[in-house]
């Protein structure tokens, strides 16, 4: 058997992170039905995708919350983070004579591979690689799962919090636009957002500066 193990959400400062894997006998109806690394499809060729995989592999789905990233960041990099999620997804899914396939998040391949190896309960065969959900099937699959749980857990925020809270990333106009405004009419943070990130702390440090400037 071979699994895929990814991700979606690792950068966002709002949102889960969802770490997907993926288990077949072989790639071959991955294949036929075309899956790529989900950044190059489209929103509706995903979610049709999504329910083709879920009905020919074996998959899991872990929805890892802002406060639980916050946690785990107190004691590890956000490397080592992943590593972590990974080699639990990977224990969940697999048996010892698997091969998993793993889109590196480090820029050393073997570094982060050591990673998830330290943090396994089995011993089994990894393959940690640079691009691998554009080059593995399984990983790709893994990949359309986790953005299209990704995706729909957005959605949950938005329509919660009554508001476009916009991709979670913080390149994302909407995002920032959205945490500021929240942030001028509540006095405090929103749910659902990391204040571990670095754009959290700028938005609350100019907060604070503006409300000293204001008294």
């Amino acid at each position: 058997m071979i699994c895929g193990v990814d991700e979606a959400g690792r950068g966002p400062v709002l949102g889960p992170m969802i770490v997907a894997g993926v288990r077949v006998q072989d790639d071959g109806k991955l294949i036929d039905l075309e899956v790529k690394d989900s950044k190059r499809l489209s929103p509706g060729r995903r979610e049709d995708l999504e329910k083709c995989i879920k009905e020919c592999c074996e998959f899991t789905i872990r929805v890892v919350s802002a406060d639980d990233i916050d946690s785990l960041r107190k004691s590890m990099s956000l490397n080592e983070l992943e590593a972590h999620l990974f080699a639990n997804i990977i224990d969940e899914i697999c048996d010892e004579d698997d091969r998993c396939y793993v889109d590196s998040a480090s820029a050393n391949e073997k570094q982060f591979k050591s990673m998830i190896m330290k943090n396994l309960e089995q011993r089994l065969d990894i393959i940690s690689e640079h691009e691998a959900d554009d080059e593995y099937p399984v990983v790709s699959a893994a990949s359309i799962l986790a953005k299209v749980e990704r995706d729909r857990k957005v959605k949950e925020i938005s329509k919660e919090l009554e508001a476009d809270i916009g991709s979670g990333y913080p390149s994302d106009r909407k995002t920032r636009d959205f945490l500021q405004q929240w942030m001028n009419e509540h006095g405090s943070l929103p749910p659902h957002i990391r204040k571990s990130w670095k754009t959290t702390k700028d938005i609350v440090n100019d907060f604070k500066n503006r409300t000293l400037d204001e008294f």
